[in-house]
């Protein structure tokens, strides 16, 4: 059994879950089942912080954890407990109209973009709401869950979009999306564009500036009930890709988001409602980003669904030769696929159809380990 004296009574405490398994079959008491769904793990990794350095980092077999948890102040006990039944509990679905999005496994949200310059579609669906709305027909039938609806580029160096003209871009393709029955979120951090896409149809908030941007932001999804997307970005009231670096990105991106769901539930909105995003790509550098996407099983102690958004992003180019956003596809898949495999619940892509396909073998190898071994 590990020795755990080493932890300093005063730090902070972190549980990441870590060597997952194909199955739980056999092996009753050694491992642990990820927020309801798919994936199971046998240890956590244990992180503990002070002044803002890791003091401690040592794997912990679930069978010994309540071994930890007799080595720790009261304090830390209690934090741990809430920590390992939050990594663990089942995620409450998504209600979108009259669909009910069940969160077991990962689900696909397609990016449907009505701007002129985002950095991978700008300008594929400008001007023409129906045949948007077609092309966020063809996603929800190649199987994405939700289309994603976007009026402002958020690529490093747009400039803000007048709320107005954000407006005009999405609701007459949320209009016609969600009379076809299709489950819809509005990408904004703008209240007034939040009210006209929910009065027009759409379920979900999708917010990169985890409704800090705009003053009236939470008071609009508290009243609608609405679930929403929290992301994390350095400086959200500034634009989503300042900061000045990290010394911990994941425990201080872990961090942050704990504090603003705690800020946005004291503001009136449902625990079981939010979602987090830890906002690849969003003011971090190259090692920021890897050391998230290592790391993105850590964001279960949330107790919320975990949403990764790594589709085309600079970061796929600048590991594979300097590949152009439109040649990007295969580390799309990688990186939704690893999102997939630490229990993250929505992948927001670009592309659906072959997202959809790889998620789709994805889970057959796993109900294949779940219905036991051969022999």
């Amino acid at each position: 059994m590990s020795d755990f004296a080493s932890i300093p009574a005063h730090a902070d405490l972190y549980l990441r879950p870590v060597q997952f398994v194909d199955s739980p079959i056999g092996l009753d008491g050694q491992v642990a089942r990820l927020a309801g769904g798919l994936v199971w793990f046998a240890a956590y990794e244990l992180i503990a912080v002070t002044g803002g350095r890791r003091v401690v980092q040592q794997p912990v077999p679930v069978a010994g954890f309540e071994a930890l948890l007799d080595s720790v102040s009261a304090a830390q006990r209690e934090r741990l407990s809430l920590l390992a039944e939050l990594i663990s509990a089942a995620r409450a679905p998504i209600i979108a109209g009259e669909r009910v999005l069940r969160l077991d496994q990962p689900l696909v949200m397609g990016i449907l973009n009505m701007t002129p310059d985002s950095f991978s579609d700008g300008g594929a669906n400008m001007g023409d709401p129906d045949a948007a709305a077609q092309a966020g027909f063809d996603m929800g039938t190649a199987g994405a869950a939700m289309v994603d609806v976007g009026g402002e580029s958020t690529r490093p160096g747009a400039k803000t979009v007048w709320e107005g003209d954000e407006v005009e871009r999405t609701r007459p393709v949320i209009e016609r999306l969600a009379r076809s029955g299709t489950p819809v979120s509005i990408d904004t951090r703008k209240a007034a564009v939040m009210e006209a896409a929910l009065s027009a149809g759409a379920h979900i908030v999708n917010d990169v500036a985890a409704l800090l941007w705009d003053d009236r932001a939470l008071e609009v999804v508290a009243k609608a009930g609405c679930p929403v997307v929290l992301m994390h970005s350095p400086e959200p009231t500034k634009g989503p890709h300042g900061g000045s670096g990290y010394g911990d990105v994941l425990t201080e991106t872990f961090d942050w988001l704990e504090a603003r769901i705690e800020a946005v539930v004291a503001g009136g909105v449902e625990r079981a409602k939010i979602i987090v995003d830890p906002g690849i790509g969003f003011g971090k550098a190259m090692q920021d980003n890897l050391a998230l996407l290592n790391g993105l099983s850590l964001f279960h102690g949330l107790g919320c669904p975990v949403l990764l958004g790594a589709s085309r992003k600079r970061m796929i180019g600048a590991l594979s030769n300097e590949a152009p956003v439109g040649e990007r596809l295969g580390g799309s898949i990688a990186l939704a696929l690893k999102g997939a495999e630490q229990g993250v619940q929505l992948l927001r892509v670009h592309d659906v159809p072959e997202t959809v396909q790889a998620l789709r073998v994805w889970r057959g190898m796993k109900d294949a380990a779940l219905v036991g071994r051969p022999g």
